[in-house]
């Protein structure tokens, strides 16, 4: 997918997977914007607590600094629908800084989409989406965890490129 050439890695969307990119990048906006709330368990997967076992610690930390990581995290999906063409698909073309806040972004998404479908470090992602398939293929949830995989795969290709 995305290809490096000289300081810029590009990649060539799909006018689907645009309106899929616009629509996660939108929710993450959204989910740190509208629907901030620490009860939330995608909040505490994006936003752990630093220090577990010392609440007044932690909610000091927070204090200092949530504010400018949320902003950072916004700031993040933001870059995804400011290079994102308009309307139908197109090329992408991201300098490392573009490149580096899309991948924070795309960490993010996935990080919420994980805990929304309850996605752990031992969960086959394979056997999960073929599970799902064969039971109700035209279930939301094939269509949720082929976004994660697809985002994961983008996150591989993003990251392999800038490291060429």
């Amino acid at each position: 997918m995305f290809r490096r050439y000289g300081e810029h890695c590009v990649a060539t969307f799909a006018p689907d997977e645009v309106r899929v990119l616009r629509k996660v990048a939108t929710e993450v906006v959204g989910l740190l914007t509208d629907g901030f709330d620490h009860a939330d368990p995608v909040v505490d997967r994006l936003f752990p607590d630093i220090y577990p076992s010392n609440p007044e610690d932690s909610a000091e930390f927070r204090r200092f600094t949530e504010g400018d990581l949320k902003t950072g995290k916004i700031d993040s999906a933001g870059a995804i629908l400011a290079s994102l063409p308009s309307g139908s698909g197109g090329e992408v073309r991201l300098d490392p800084e573009s490149a580096e806040a899309w991948l924070r972004a795309l960490n993010d998404a996935r990080l919420a989409m994980g805990v929304r479908l309850d996605i752990s470090a031992d969960t086959d992602l394979g056997e999960e989406l073929d599970d799902a398939v064969l039971s109700d293929p035209s279930s939301s949830r094939v269509f949720q965890l082929s976004v994660y995989a697809y985002l994961g795969y983008l996150q591989e290709s993003l990251l392999t490129a800038l490291t060429e």
